[in-house]
């Protein structure tokens, strides 16, 4: 059960020590050693291979439970439960290729994922990196890879290139390098305005080589129903929707907070006043109608419901819908706290500046209601 994993002692850690990452930049070191003594890393690695045994709606709870503690946090472990999910998905599917993430996972290995590339739109369906052949399977990789979460600690580094070793039919490929592999550099240059712990570095690869037994997958460039890309893209705006939906939980819980604290001149509690009950009542409706969105994603993700063409469309629906929500939740709370929430060091200022960043993950505001806009109008008549 989720709540046998992240106790209430553990979440207080994690809560008390987010604005100390915050305030210094730092990664969160100390929490994901305490996460990793939980077993949280091996949450979707079956029991009887020293994992939790969770099931994606699982997995969503925890998420959606830890970012109400630590954001940052949460966003960055995020990266590595997606690799995990894959792996689980493609198990429920048949597909074994993956089983050894989970149970790497299970022996405290970290992944990262270095996907997200500099003016790279495609995102899953192109890329900017050169994989080069070395013979046998293996590969050379040469690009950049920016938004690294868990840079300062992952231990294994999911990663993609593009084979054009056959200009007639060009390839994708897909590899894990280790921690240590020659050509990686990992750049300092993580100071954003909120997610500070994560600590999404830019990393640099230089005839990086992922040898044949780490590499496992090859796909055509541009739309395609790889069911391992599918299971990227669906763990990721799942599961990132899990993280923000959960801050957005934090930010009403404060906001009540905010008003049972607040006593007007004429001794009136702001929790008694109806513009305030109003304000709370109305950001908790929006929260939950995510939640219901979430979980049911989530449930047919694992049950393997079939949407057809609409699972893209309606996983990045969510992923907008749930940052886009949890941005409006907070300010919501902001007003509510009053000028308080305003100054350094209060917990919504940094939830306020920890929530922008859900506009920059993929799917992008464009993209989403495009993919809508076709999947409803059909594509844009030409001529």
């Amino acid at each position: 059960m989720p709540s046998d994993i992240l106790s209430p002692d553990l979440l207080e850690r994690l809560r008390s020590r987010a604005a100390g990452y915050d305030e210094s930049n730092s990664f969160f070191t100390e929490d994901l050693e305490d996460l990793r003594a939980a077993g949280y890393l091996a949450l979707f690695t079956p029991a009887a291979e020293g994992g939790a045994g969770l099931d994606i709606p699982g997995v969503v709870v925890c998420q959606r439970r830890l970012a109400s503690a630590a954001p940052a946090t949460a966003l960055a472990v995020n990266m590595h439960l997606v690799w995990c999910g894959v792996a689980h998905l493609l198990a429920l599917r048949g597909d074994n290729s993956l089983d050894f993430v989970l149970r790497e996972a299970a022996a405290g290995e970290l992944f990262a994922f270095g996907i997200s590339e500099p003016g790279n739109p495609a995102v899953l369906f192109d890329s900017h990196t050169a994989a080069q052949p070395t013979g046998g399977g293996g590969y050379a990789f040469t690009g950049t890879k920016i938004f690294t979460s868990l840079s300062p600690a992952w231990t294994r580094l999911g990663i993609f290139g593009k084979d054009s070793s056959d200009p007639s039919e060009p390839r994708l490929v897909f590899g894990f390098a280790d921690r240590g592999t020659g050509g990686i550099t990992i750049a300092d240059d993580w100071n954003t305005m909120g997610m500070r712990a994560s600590q999404s570095c830019t990393t640099r690869l230089d005839k990086a080589e992922v040898p044949a037994s780490r590499m496992v997958r090859a796909t055509p460039v541009g739309p395609h129903q790889d069911p391992f890309v599918f299971g990227i893209f669906a763990l990721f705006e799942t599961l990132l929707s899990a993280v923000y939906t959960g801050l957005a939980d934090r930010a009403v819980e404060l906001a009540a907070e905010a008003a049972r604290g607040r006593t007007s001149t004429d001794g009136v509690r702001a929790s008694s006043d109806p513009a305030t009950r109003w304000k709370i009542a109305d950001a908790a409706l929006r929260v939950d109608g995510v939640h219901l969105q979430l979980e049911a994603v989530a449930r047919d993700l694992e049950e393997g419901a079939d949407h057809g063409s609409y699972w893209f469309p309606l996983l990045s629906g969510l992923k907008y819908r749930s940052t886009e929500t949890a941005r409006g939740v907070v300010e919501t709370a902001v007003r509510v706290a009053g000028g308080r929430s305003y100054f350094r060091g209060s917990e919504l200022e940094r939830l306020y500046r920890d929530v922008l960043a859900g506009m920059f993950h993929p799917s992008s505001e464009d993209s989403v209601h495009g993919s809508v806009a076709n999947a409803v109008l059909g594509p844009v008549e030409q001529g």
